[in-house]
């Protein structure tokens, strides 16, 4: 009889495990795309798998999960960061200036998203900046944005955090390179985070 129980507490322990471990990599338990990363360049991670062949069932989940609409990776990759240049997770109550460069990349874009993977629930207009936005501003130089709650003086690119939490900044490549797809680390361009400011803080 101690067997019989014994082998039925294994047995449901294993299930118990099972299903957790499938739930957290399926993204039900709260695991966002950025927790399964396997590339990271400069702080700016990716799930290689996403949009691949490769993608097995709980990597299809999370996409669908956080409505990633992930295309296939010639078509687009995709890179998350969560933190600033000083480690430190970002916040709506800071402001930023993200900078960067061309990429080796046909097309690219980068989209601040709260901490539930949503778009902030806000009016302004500005969660989102593109090769485009970057080249009318800037032409072939280095680029720049502000990111921060309220709408900077003067004409600059913004991106706006209001009601976003604590947020993430998604880069997107459209129709990178061939060797960016095969050494992302020796070809993509990492746009830089730099704490300017928050509030009650000094920067």
């Amino acid at each position: 009889m101690k067997r019989i129980l014994h082998a039925f507490g294994i047995l449901i322990a294993g299930l118990a495990v099972g299903t957790v471990s499938a739930f957290w990599m399926s993204g039900l338990l709260g695991g966002k795309p950025v927790d399964f990363a396997n590339v990271n360049v400069d702080g700016w991670v990716s799930d290689w798998s996403i949009g691949s062949a490769q993608a097995d069932p709980y990597v299809r989940a999370r996409v669908a999960r956080h409505g990633l609409l992930a295309l296939t990776k010639d078509e687009a990759v995709y890179f998350t960061k969560a933190v600033d240049g000083e480690g430190n997770r970002l916040s709506e109550n800071c402001v930023y200036e993200v900078s960067g460069g061309a990429q080796d990349a046909y097309w690219w874009s980068i989209t601040l998203y709260d901490g539930r993977s949503l778009l902030p629930m806000n009016t302004d207009l500005a969660l989102s900046i593109d090769a485009t936005s970057a080249t009318d501003r800037y032409g072939d130089a280095p680029w720049s944005v502000t990111v921060s709650r309220k709408r900077p003086e003067g004409d600059g690119l913004w991106l706006s955090s209001k009601a976003a939490g604590n947020f993430d900044l998604m880069l997107r490549l459209y129709r990178a390179s061939d060797a960016l797809l095969a050494d992302p680390a020796a070809h993509v361009n990492p746009p830089t985070i730099s704490k300017i400011s928050c509030e009650g803080a000094s920067p």
